[in-house]
């Protein structure tokens, strides 16, 4: 009897922890959104062809706004569409007194950072390349701290306008945009 109440203070304390870890896995949109075509966003850089018009043909930014700003037709939306929804929008807009009829491709030149914070060597805002992992991000941020948690990490991720946080496995792929949390570990 004297086993279990000496045993029962660190029982409580261990329960107490548990309880305030805070642990949230990856919601099932996080990985639904891996197979989904890439929507744009501000901060993605479009390479927009235009055949046979070398003056149109260039590189646009996505602004804070969601726009780009397209030679003689204006402000384009792109935020929240795909680069072929955007490249038929050009085309539409050129159609309407400009083109006959315009030949435009848009492709993604540079897609938006991705931010690592917590218990790496340096952290800030880093390039995205196409099939990163969490832990080619880390790398690329001067690996794991003496201190880190390196079995999973917290993710924030933008899914149709929403703002969701989950915490996954370090084999898990990034999306652009997204912003990774090494936590401490506890031991």
């Amino acid at each position: 009897m004297k086993k279990i109440a000496s045993l029962l203070p660190a029982l409580i304390a261990v329960a107490a922890m548990a309880g305030c870890s805070g642990y949230r896995p990856a919601p099932a949109a996080f990985h639904e959104a891996l197979y989904q075509p890439y929507v744009l966003d501000a901060g993605d850089n479009l390479r927009v062809t235009v055949f046979d018009q070398e003056n149109l043909t260039n590189t646009y930014s996505v602004d804070q706004a969601g726009y780009i700003a397209f030679p003689l037709i204006g402000s384009v939306p792109a935020r929240g569409k795909t680069s072929r929804q955007v490249e038929q929008g050009i085309a539409e807009a050129l159609r309407q007194g400009y083109l006959r009829d315009p030949d435009v491709t848009v492709e993604i030149d540079r897609y938006r950072p991705i931010f690592i914070m917590g218990e790496v060597g340096a952290p800030g805002q880093y390039t995205y390349v196409p099939g990163m992992t969490v832990q080619k991000a880390v790398a690329a941020a001067g690996g794991f701290s003496a201190r880190a948690n390196q079995g999973t990490v917290d993710i924030t991720r933008s899914i149709n306008g929403k703002v969701l946080t989950g915490r996954v496995v370090t084999s898990d792929p990034l999306l652009p945009g997204d912003t990774v949390y090494v936590r401490e570990r506890l031991f």
